[in-house]
């Protein structure tokens, strides 16, 4: 048994998008959150400078007792691994991308025409495609960078025309030309426009990996004998700007859980 909290980071507030997922798959962990709303969005920066800020987040993380690395960040998790399992070699770390593409390769057929959506960075790596094509290599995947999405989460610009505007712009070519039925949500800020995304497209399959991150983290911690017995202690939510829209969605998504907020600047 590990008591210590599970530490979970993204760029920015999209991550928190994991955290019921987390909770509800493992109801006797304490979970601690940073995202770096300062200086989002990462989706368009380099990997050399996504790799610094993730070894910085992860320092911080760690110094405060994380018995693990989820990485609720898309981006982070096509860039930054190898540099963060370099730093923390006896820290388990978790990134979105795996478990995700091990569901779609096992669960999809080469009927379907599947669409990944994300960050510049997570598109350009091709890191969905690679790693569902180790394991499935008949299934059609095509890909589609949104960098305009995630500034305007952050902003809360989403129950709007400007973000309905946005998702025809960014995919109705996208999903037309490419006959896509099934759609992954590279991004974990995406599942905050899911209701636009459904408007714009009722028939799709909408696929968001939250729920396979979790699945994946409470596998490591029971194959290293690292659960937690109970909560030992609140939920803390850090961020190194402390937005309006952040600390809503942590009260939206929380609900009646204890946890703290808590500014971090790097």
């Amino acid at each position: 048994m590990d008591n210590r909290p599970i530490g979970v980071f993204d760029s920015g507030l999209g991550g928190l998008t994991c955290i019921e997922p987390l909770l509800q798959t493992l109801p006797n962990e304490r979970i601690l959150y940073f995202g770096d709303t300062a200086r989002t969005p990462y989706g368009s920066k380099s990997p050399e400078t996504i790799e610094a800020f993730s070894l910085q987040i992860a320092d911080y993380l760690v110094a405060q007792g994380a018995k693990i690395l989820v990485i609720a960040c898309n981006t982070i998790s096509s860039t930054a691994i190898p540099a963060l399992a370099a730093r923390f070699p006896e820290i388990p770390i978790a990134g979105i991308i795996e478990p995700a593409a091990f569901m779609i390769a096992r669960d999809c057929n080469p009927a379907q025409s599947i669409g990944i959506i994300g960050t510049k960075v997570t598109v350009h790596s091709r890191a969905y495609e690679g790693a569902i094509t180790q394991r499935n290599s008949g299934l059609r995947i095509h890909a589609k960078a949104c960098p305009a999405f995630v500034p305007l989460i952050e902003e809360g610009i989403i129950e709007s025309e400007i973000m309905d505007l946005t998702v025809h712009h960014y995919l109705d070519d996208f999903v037309r030309c490419h006959g896509i039925d099934t759609l992954v949500l590279g991004c974990t800020h995406y599942p905050l426009i899911l209701e636009n995304l459904i408007r714009a497209y009722p028939l799709l399959q909408i696929i968001d990996p939250a729920q396979t991150l979790a699945l994946a983290v409470r596998e490591t911690l029971i194959q290293r004998d690292m659960l937690a017995e109970k909560p030992d202690g609140p939920n803390v939510f850090g961020a190194s700007d402390l937005s309006e829209n952040f600390v809503n969605l942590i009260h939206r998504i929380i609900k009646n859980r204890d946890f703290k907020i808590a500014l971090r600047k790097f």
